[in-house]
Order: C-alpha cells, then structure tokens, then sequence
C-alpha cells in the first residue's frame, strides 16, 4: 500500500485563510475560535462546521474580482451596478 497525500476540505480553515483576502482575516479568525470553543459541548459542534462553511462561502465571494466595487454600488443605492436577491434567486420574495 502507498501513501496517498490528505486532500483538504473546502472548509479547512487554512483553506478559507489562504482563499480570503487579508482585511477578513481578523473576522474569521475570531468567529473561528469562538465557534472552535463553542464545539467542545458536543451538541455546538455543528456550529463550527456551520461558521467554517460560510466563510467558504464568503471567500468565493470576497475574493472575487469586482466584488469590492460592488459591495461599494449596494451600499451607495447604484442598482444599475448589481443584481438584487429577488432578481438572481427564484421565490426569494416568498423566503422572507
């Protein structure tokens, strides 16, 4: 039998580290160990794959080119620059 190299998870926390930009890293880090406490009661642990799995997410998200810019058009109200929830997910409307 030969050694097979690990593969890592998308929600390694290394992974989300290396993928996020450095200005999120603080924030990761500190809901990361919050949840990583929160995990030793064994009824928590799913709160930690739940942080871990977000900001995966989140760092697709973050990372990708213009993501700053459009964050930037939300926040000053230039729907022109981005796509609303209502219009990119089918019955977001009836999720409210």
């Amino acid at each position: 039998m030969t050694a097979q190299p690990m593969q890592s998870s998308p929600d390694d926390p290394s992974e989300i580290l290396r993928l996020l930009p450095a200005k999120w890293h603080e924030q990761f880090l500190s809901e990361y160990h919050g949840a990583l406490d929160a995990a030793h009661e064994v009824w928590r642990f799913q709160q930690l794959r739940d942080v871990l799995h977000l900001w995966r997410l989140r760092a697709v998200a973050y990372s990708g080119p213009g993501f700053d810019d459009a964050l930037q058009a939300t926040r000053e109200d230039r729907p022109d620059e981005f796509v609303s929830a209502e219009q990119a997910i089918p019955g977001w409307p009836d999720r409210l």
